[in-house]
């Protein structure tokens, strides 16, 4: 194992946290190393150790070498809410949004939906997790249901997943849990294609789940729920996804209780090590995630980390089409210039609308025709198009840009490429 484990004090949305422990202190896997100012989670020592310096973003721990399965227990309470909270629960499936703040409702008799759709492609740890620990993201689920006084829950999972809605199957004893079986298509995972699909409302973009009066949160997250009520265990690990040119190969590994604050060329050696030249590191999916250095530490919201092949060279002039439900303006220009290309022009989805700072899509994964901005980029003097567009609006782009003779590249091309997955295109 490493020596040394940088625990960042931002693992949330929020504010960063304050440390609570100094330099030269001995801690113990568990210990509460970090406390918010404002809205954010409680951060705990990944690891036995001594805190070997600290810094305005992260606290580093140099690691006992030898580490014990014991940890710190949360103090007991009988109130689920004050567990999730004290445990420094956040949304583990990418957002980070503190899980004590979003659960601090009454529902009176509404429903917890548990995403367990893993909507990002290639990442396996969520599915591997619900056919492994069925029983644990269920009473997960139970837990949180008492805590927002919820009456109904809801798997929503693709249908696609056989294995992991067979291993739910045989753990539901509740007859008011059930199970949704969703499309395979981009961004099913998203909460209000989850509210649309499960309860037959469609919210608007500024709208959260609890105007249709539910709750959806990450089968991992309902799995740390679980955990901080029956163990008194806090946050202090992270399953993820090992993808791309490794040595091991193209399938995707999975790593369960994987200490947070460990790097990614650990976790990459421990898949086999890089193969060769690579484009970039990705920690997250292809369609949301960011270019990484090779010594990051995992997070709380850490999710996949992939490493691409090397970038295809394009010299044309090109336009960005923007999609709320992938990479934004930013991450498409990295990639544009990672490929030589001369950004002219950039567009937004139709069906895209700014909401404090970010993009939300008007309807996620449902896109109508995107005719009138491929022209608009056409005329700004693009010859190729580079797009972060969810399935349904890439198929609506497949239907235009070729017309115009405009070669389509998507975001995700260099991961599906380095797997030899089929890349995002036309539906079929």
């Amino acid at each position: 194992m490493q020596k040394l484990y940088p625990i960042l004090l931002k693992q949330h949305i929020g504010r960063v946290n304050k440390p609570v422990v100094k330099q030269g202190d001995r801690v113990e896997k568990g210990t509460l190393v970090a406390i918010p100012e404002g809205m954010g989670a409680n951060i705990h020592a990944s690891v036995s150790g001594i805190i070997k310096s600290i810094n305005e973003n992260e606290i580093i721990i140099e690691a006992d070498e030898v580490q014990k399965d014991e940890f710190k227990l949360l103090e007991s309470s009988n109130n689920i809410l004050d567990l999730i909270q004290a445990a420094g629960i956040v949304g583990m499936g990418g957002a980070g949004f503190p899980t004590h703040i979003k659960m601090d409702v009454n529902l009176n008799g509404g429903v917890v939906i548990a995403n367990a759709v893993e909507c990002e492609p290639l990442l396996a740890h969520n599915i591997n997790q619900i056919i492994n620990e069925p029983e644990l993201i269920y009473k997960g689920l139970c837990y949180a249901m008492e805590a927002v006084n919820a009456s109904k829950g809801v798997f929503a999972i693709k249908s696609k997943n056989v294995e992991a809605i067979s291993s739910l199957k045989n753990v539901i004893k509740d007859s008011n849990v059930k199970i949704v079986e969703l499309p395979y298509m981009y961004p099913m995972g998203e909460e209000r294609a989850i509210i649309r699909e499960v309860l037959g409302k469609l919210l608007d973009p500024s709208q959260l789940p609890l105007e249709a009066n539910a709750v959806v949160s990450n089968v991992e997250t309902l799995a740390k729920i679980a955990e901080a009520v029956e163990l008194k265990k806090p946050v202090i690990s992270k399953n993820i996804t090992v993808v791309g040119k490794l040595k091991n190969g193209l399938e995707s590994q999975v790593f369960i209780n994987v200490p947070i604050g460990t790097t990614v060329k650990e976790l990459i050696e421990a898949a086999g090590g890089i193969d060769g030249e690579y484009g970039e590191i990705i920690i997250g999916g292809p369609f949301t995630g960011h270019s990484a250095k090779i010594d990051e530490p995992i997070t709380k919201t850490s999710g996949g980390i992939i490493v691409t092949m090397p970038f295809l060279k394009e010299t044309r002039n090109m336009g960005l089409l923007v999609c709320a439900c992938g990479g934004n303006e930013n991450r498409l220009r990295e990639i544009a210039a990672n490929m030589g290309a001369n950004v002219v022009g950039v567009e937004k989805c139709k069906q895209a609308v700014e909401i404090k700072g970010s993009l939300k899509c008007e309807n996620p994964g449902n896109c109508p025709g995107q005719a009138e901005k491929i022209l608009k980029l056409k005329k700004s003097g693009a010859e190729v198009v580079l797009i972060s567009n969810c399935s349904d609006c890439t198929n609506t782009v497949m239907c235009v840009a070729p017309k115009l003779k405009m070669p389509v590249y998507h975001l995700t091309d260099h991961v599906m490429r380095t797997v030899n997955h089929p890349l995002i295109r036309r539906l079929k």
